[in-house]
């Protein structure tokens, strides 16, 4: 059976700890370097990518090449400065994408 890695694109503080977990990490200071790494590990075959709010905001068409793709899957997550909700709002969208109904929404919603 063939193993996938996980990696994590992101700036250096926010990203150093996962590699304690065992996971990649690439250190990305601006949009281009994000971009670059996203796309090099996609073709590497990285199963999941996880990437920083802060730099896919800037790479928005970038990560929306891989959203129907099943390798990698593009994950966002919050950086250093806390949470933009850029990835709890993607999520929102596939989840509500996949079942028809939007599970994740604000319980004040009616």
């Amino acid at each position: 059976m063939e193993k996938h890695k996980i990696a994590v694109i992101g700036d250096r503080t926010s990203v150093l700890g996962f590699r304690a977990l065992g996971l990649e990490t690439i250190f990305a200071q601006n949009a281009e370097e994000a971009s670059q790494a996203l796309h090099t590990l996609a073709r590497e075959k990285c199963a999941i990518i996880y990437i920083t709010e802060d730099l896919a905001r800037h790479i928005p068409e970038e990560i929306a090449r891989y959203a129907d793709e099943t390798i990698p899957a593009v994950i966002l997550i919050p950086g250093r400065a806390g949470s933009l909700q850029i990835g709890m709002t993607a999520l929102s969208k596939s989840v509500e994408r996949a079942v028809g109904a939007n599970l994740l929404g604000d319980e004040d919603e009616v």
